[in-house]
């Protein structure tokens, strides 16, 4: 839909998105499975719209006379899926862009908050644990691999078996994976790991995966292992705004150090360089590009 943006009050910010990614919590969501809800609302004479999409970058096209530390010209985050929106400060986060790029802002509150969060409030790692995570190679791994990395942790990295195993083991080695192995070997019964020596006498303080489980009771009695549940939305709603800037601040800045590299991805222009603008066009290529993202 098209909608025109309310007039600026004092409180207020209008925003022009420059770029937002679709992630798999996206399309949960869409799909009704994903437990966070979409807002529904009226947007101009649009009732009960929903809008997709739960993170971005944008820039401040406008600012209200009472809104404080924010400017014409910032980038903030924020999500959904649309060109512009109205917003208060509360809505969004500015953050410090020179040298991190369009692709890894608008990027950055998902996948590498999920695991600098992860690394961070469940164990206290020290410089040479190990640390072992399967689904190694998705946006989240790759962002546990380099934050482990540039915190000197080793981490042990798993990844289904498929005919360029070599080519994806020699990137993620490449971005700071100490250890890469295919599922097929850690089934493999009397397979030798390479890290064995590494951990003895100290073992592996963190465990990461997102399939199911099925946990022993002599593992929790004996071995006093402990099993947490992590979900990013819900930390979110329960830590404060100045909580969330630090860790944003935190990875800003392992960005800008050169430790957390771009993520790999598609990218699509949406209707930028295309003569047909209109509605119709930009929906046709919108399901084009989101089509390729459910594939």
């Amino acid at each position: 839909v098209t909608y025109q943006l309310p007039p600026l009050t004092p409180t207020t910010l209008h925003i022009k998105f420059l770029a937002s990614p679709i992630n798999p919590s996206d399309i949960n969501q869409i799909e009704g499975v994903y437990p966070a809800k979409p807002n529904f609302r009226t947007l101009g004479e649009h009732e009960k719209i929903a809008v997709a999409g739960n993170e971005g970058v944008a820039q401040v096209i406008g600012v209200g006379d009472k809104v404080e530390n924010i400017k014409v010209g910032d980038w903030v985050v924020m999500g959904t899926w649309r060109t512009h929106a109205d917003a208060t400060s509360d809505d969004v986060i500015r953050i410090p862009h020179e040298g991190i790029g369009i692709v890894r802002a608008a990027t950055l509150t998902v996948n590498p908050c999920s695991a600098y969060r992860m690394l961070k409030d469940f164990v206290t790692l020290k410089e040479g644990d190990f640390i072992i995570q399967n689904g190694a190679n998705s946006g989240v791994g790759q962002a546990v691999i380099q934050i482990a990395k540039a915190w000197n942790i080793n981490t042990i990295n798993i990844i289904r078996d498929r005919p360029n195993f070599q080519e994806l083991k020699d990137f993620l080695k490449s971005i700071g994976a100490t250890y890469v192995i295919s599922d097929k070997d850690l089934q493999a019964k009397n397979h030798e790991f390479e890290w064995n020596k590494d951990i003895e006498g100290k073992g592996i303080a963190l465990a990461m995966s997102r399939q199911p489980l099925t946990i022993p009771a002599s593992q929790l009695i004996f071995q006093d292992l402990r099993f947490f549940g992590y979900w990013m939305a819900r930390w979110n709603k329960e830590n404060p705004k100045a909580k969330r800037i630090e860790m944003l601040n935190e990875i800003i800045e392992l960005i800008k150090q050169g430790k957390l590299k771009d993520v790999v991805c598609e990218e699509n222009n949406w209707g930028g360089n295309k003569e047909d603008v209109s509605d119709d066009a930009l929906t046709q290529s919108f399901l084009e590009i989101f089509k390729k993202a459910t594939e």
